[in-house]
């Protein structure tokens, strides 16, 4: 196995008001919000800034989970690649996210079905398989040390929701999902969560958890085995559109045939119309202290990663060393909370009253992209045919991030019938109200869904 330097796991570590916006703000940001994973990363990249002028067949902008699994596909076809981030490799969402590892690449992906066809929206869902695939794949082929575990369970928490397992486990039996699956009664859920909160559960053992910021810089090594030039502190300013575009950082310019637009909830002014079609909504983990054996063969006898099924949903797992990961409470207001502890214990005593004085060694959140349609959008500019961009997984971003990089590579690749086409074919509308308007609308319009989801 490919290892860099040894974990290193405190005894006790002190808690931290990791502000998102804090974080967001800091374009200077040379270190990982302070997680769980920072202090458990096994290995360590040399990334130097970018300094005056280089060229690549191909430009990627965003070092998380996109722009590198890109990189890999396209150096892996033979293109030459660089690959600029404007913080560390994997330190947006990519870095700090729950590490569940789930099939699927949208949410109800049927409402496509009138732009896709129902052989559209099969294929969609094929595709959802296929990312996890490549994950696994990935994984194995560059020996990347990150903790990848085989088991997720839905957990229902309302009669519609087992009624919704039952047409999941038809569906994908239909189509042909090659993973066991198991359909979990509420008397025999004690044998995969214990909490007496749900009323059942869907286990797949075709998904599962891992470590997403050694993923991360373990595909980042991967990338630059393959020629890939990574380039860290390197914010992008601006962009020269044209046959050749040329991407200017404070200290040096990328020219390249192909670009390709990886920043997700980050992008930022840097592309406005793409910009507008990405909504930045934060979202919030704690991880307690190192818990007994015991202790965690209660809470999830198979070590599996769950998920409820509510609008404001709370996940969780164990992570390697034997902490709970408790993570959810997606804001849409660009408001964080002032103690991420404070307000995430209350809800894993919900689920796990066991866990009462309990420690929490680490609070941290970060940024995912909604999109308003929930499906990844994966594409090229309309009037910049060799712009390329992926963004706004909706909370699926760990599969489909790996799918989007090597939809993208095919794309620039020229290759036909590929699924960057399927994707390409379904509008995304832009949020209403600016940027200033558009987390208040958002969050009132969530509010709703959650009062109803509620009552």
């Amino acid at each position: 196995m490919l290892r860099g330097i040894a974990p290193v796991y405190p005894r006790r570590m002190q808690t931290y008001d990791s502000s998102i916006k804090h974080q967001a703000s800091a374009s200077n940001d040379s270190v990982h919000a302070p997680s769980y994973y920072a202090a458990s990363v096994n290995r360590e990249l040399a990334c130097e800034s970018l300094q005056g002028e280089q060229r690549a067949d191909v430009c990627i902008v965003g070092g998380g989970f996109s722009g590198l699994n890109t990189a890999i596909e396209l150096a892996e076809r033979g293109f030459s690649v660089i690959l600029l981030e404007a913080q560390r490799i994997g330190w947006g969402a990519s870095g700090r996210n729950g590490g569940q590892l789930i099939r699927g690449v949208g949410h109800d992906v049927e409402q496509f079905g009138r732009v896709l066809g129902e052989e559209g929206v099969d294929e969609l869902k094929r595709m959802g398989f296929e990312a996890v695939d490549i994950v696994r794949q990935r994984i194995e082929r560059y020996a990347i040390d990150c903790d990848l575990t085989w088991g997720y369970c839905d957990l229902a928490t309302k009669p519609r929701h087992l009624k919704s397992f039952d047409e999941d486990y038809s569906d994908l039996l239909r189509l042909g999902y090659p993973h066991p699956l198991q359909r979990v009664s509420r008397p025999n859920l004690a044998a995969v969560v214990g909490s007496q909160r749900y009323l059942g559960g869907l286990l797949d053992m075709g998904s599962g958890h891992l470590h997403p910021l050694n993923l991360a810089l373990g595909e980042a090594a991967a990338a630059q085995s393959l020629g890939v030039r990574l380039f860290e502190q390197s914010a992008v300013e601006r962009i020269e559109y044209g046959p050749q575009v040329r991407v200017h950082t404070r200290q040096g310019v990328v020219q390249a045939d192909n670009l390709v637009l990886a920043c997700n909830a980050y992008l930022k002014g840097l592309q406005p119309k793409l910009a507008g079609k990405v909504l930045p909504a934060g979202s919030y983990i704690i991880a307690t202290e190192r818990l007994p054996e015991p202790l965690r063969r209660e809470l999830l006898p198979q070590n599996t990663a769950v998920c409820d099924q509510r609008v404001a949903l709370d996940y969780f797992r164990l992570s390697a060393d034997g902490r709970l990961l408790f993570g959810g409470a997606c804001h849409y207001s660009g408001r964080d909370p002032k103690d991420i502890a404070a307000y995430m214990q209350p809800k894993m005593l919900e689920v796990f009253p066991q866990l009462v004085g309990i420690g929490i060694d680490f609070q941290w959140g970060g940024m995912i992209g909604i999109g308003a349609n929930r499906l990844p959008q994966i594409g090229r500019l309309p009037e910049h045919s060799n712009v390329f961009y992926a963004q706004a997984y909706s909370g699926h971003g760990l599969n489909a991030t790996h799918l989007a990089g090597r939809l993208l590579a095919e794309a620039i690749a020229g290759q036909q019938d590929s699924g960057f086409d399927l994707f390409a074919k379904v509008p995304h509308p832009t949020f209403p109200g600016g940027p200033a308007l558009r987390s208040p609308l958002l969050a009132l319009g969530m509010l709703w869904y959650r009062l109803k989801d509620r009552f």
